[in-house]
């Protein structure tokens, strides 16, 4: 007998006789019943029953490979039901497999478990902070409107002040005028007389030339030599005025000015009760030997980047200008062509589920909401490169300036409010250059960057201090570490491609090496990322693959 086929029948047994594949299920007790025991199961009369086909249930599903078949089991690692013709074929054999019907119920009471939970909390804890928002949406508003009626009259009071320094200097303009009139009147009243003299000797003069009067031709005195003394010249030095330039800076200073204003962020400041121990990530320990669960083969040229959209599908990109989904076939879902023609440096799911990518070329940061792509930022003398999006919801952007500077940015929307570049001695945290570097957040929201060219993976914490550099193992027989694609999972450690030695580093949140994943043959490893199981998407460069590992329990 088949072993694959005889432990999938070892999973569907009756409760009673363990045949095999029992045809019929009781819907009150939850547990399979073949035809012969079916009076013996009716036989308790401590609860009622309601047996039934199995293949009758509502919650039956048709395989999506096998068309005649019913779905009796549920492959975990690819999230998806299967019967048991799939397993004969090998395809889930080393799979863990579950009871669909069990899985159906434990899904159902986590479904009713989010219900209550949503209902009696969680709505109730976002209706609360919408409230506070509004509230403090009025109180700004309210501040917005006094600030401005003080700003509007200390305008008044400056301009009064200016009104009376001008009219100061008119007045000392007017005193300097009346002055230099008082001289140069003077003179000109003497200059006037003067030539009413000569005037007045002219016409004597004449008539003494015609007069043969002795006695007055004699008598006659030259005044030209008094004349000749011409009177002092006079010059005035026209007062003017030095307007000095209007510095903008320090009339703002002599003004007044705001405090800055900004929006503290505390991703602790609401608190919510714990329903239970489940809302911690379960603990999933590294196993001995990590596996190949699929290969999706997505044809791309130079596939860059992975980013999962949920557990069954995939955003991709390569050296093209589109962006493709794919769903864990290898199907391609959805395509989506960028804004401005270029290709894409690298993408991004946030967590709405909404596609970011980032545009070197153009400078900008896009959004894509269904069919819409919106450009949220857009920025000068800096070329965005890397993106993740942090669990607060903001974008974490690795940027490059065009004088080779590089630094992290967080930003909130369109609007910075972040900047990592240098450490507390001032010196730069990242390699200068636009050499790889990937970016990515950490469950304790540390930020981490890998960079190629430092061969070095840097960890700053939230607030920009850097906490640590991993530059490798302590001691190793492989090549030179060069990281590229860097990711972290639900335990916080760190998992990073390491280009040169075609493969991946495992270590924890504080830069301790746990172990490589160099066993999968994986090729040109670059971009990285996981699914909410912790399942790890290995994107290929070369060949095109995006290979699904585990490498935990």
């Amino acid at each position: 007998m088949d072993p694959v086929r005889n432990w999938a029948q070892d999973v569907l047994r009756c409760h009673l006789c363990e045949t095999p594949v029992p045809p019929l299920y009781c819907d009150i007790c939850k547990k399979h019943v073949c035809k012969a025991c079916v009076g013996e199961h009716f036989s308790d009369e401590s609860t009622e029953h309601k047996v039934m086909p199995f293949k009758s249930l509502g919650s039956a599903t048709t395989c999506q490979k096998h068309s005649s078949k019913i779905c009796e089991l549920y492959c975990e690692q690819c999230n998806i039901p299967i019967c048991l013709q799939c397993i004969s074929c090998g395809e889930h054999e080393q799979h863990k497999k579950v009871n669909i019907l069990e899985n159906f119920e434990t899904k159902k009471a986590v479904l009713k478990r989010d219900l209550q939970e949503l209902e009696e909390s969680i709505d109730l804890k976002y209706r609360e902070i919408a409230i506070n928002i509004s509230d403090q949406k009025t109180d700004l508003n309210k501040n917005s409107r006094k600030l401005k009626i003080a700003i509007d009259k200390h305008g008044e009071d400056m301009h009064r002040e200016i009104d009376i320094m001008i009219q100061k200097l008119k007045s000392d303009l007017d005193e300097i005028d009346s002055k230099q009139l008082v001289v140069l009147t003077k003179q000109e009243n003497d200059i006037k007389r003067t030539i009413s003299e000569i005037t007045e000797i002219i016409s004597d003069l004449k008539k003494q030339l015609n007069s043969n009067n002795v006695n007055i031709v004699s008598s006659y005195k030259s005044r030209n030599a008094e004349f000749r003394r011409l009177p002092p010249k006079l010059t005035v030095c026209l007062p003017s005025f030095t307007a000095h330039n209007i510095k903008r800076e320090q009339l703002y200073q002599q003004f007044g000015s705001l405090t800055e204003s900004s929006i503290k962020t505390e991703e602790h400041g609401y608190t919510m009760d714990s329903p239970k121990a489940e809302s911690s990530p379960p603990d999933r320990p590294l196993i001995d030997v990590p596996r190949i669960i699929t290969e999706i083969n997505t044809e791309q040229r130079g596939i860059d980047s992975v980013s999962c959209l949920s557990d069954e599908q995939i955003w991709t990109h390569g050296d093209e200008n589109i962006m493709k989904l794919y769903n864990l076939r290898g199907e391609l879902v959805k395509s989506v062509r960028t804004k401005s023609g270029n290709a894409p440096c690298d993408i991004a799911v946030t967590r709405g589920g909404d596609l970011v990518y980032t545009d070197r070329d153009d400078r900008s940061v896009n959004i894509v909401k269904k069919t819409h792509i919106q450009t949220v930022i857009r920025v000068q003398g800096w070329r965005p490169s890397r993106v993740c999006s942090s669990f607060s919801g903001d974008l974490l952007i690795i940027m490059n300036s065009d004088d080779k500077q590089v630094k992290v940015a967080r930003y909130s929307g369109s609007t910075e409010k972040q900047c990592i570049q240098f450490n507390h001695k001032g010196k730069p945290l990242f390699s200068s250059g636009i050499y790889i570097k990937y970016i990515c957040e950490n469950r304790n929201q540390d930020m981490c960057v890998s960079d190629s060219q430092a061969s070095a993976i840097v960890v700053v914490s939230q607030t920009g201090k850097l906490r640590f550099t991993y530059t490798g193992p302590p001691s190793t027989t492989k090549g030179s570490f060069y990281p590229i694609g860097i990711t972290t999972d639900s335990q916080g450690r760190i998992l990073t491609t390491d280009y040169t030695n075609k493969c991946i580093h495992i270590i924890d949140q504080d830069g301790q090496f746990l172990r490589y994943i160099d066993n999968c043959h994986v090729q040109d490893p670059r971009g990285l990322c996981v699914d909410s199981r912790d399942n790890l998407f290995v994107a290929e460069y070369d060949t095109g693959k995006v290979k699904k590992i585990q490498y935990n329990h």
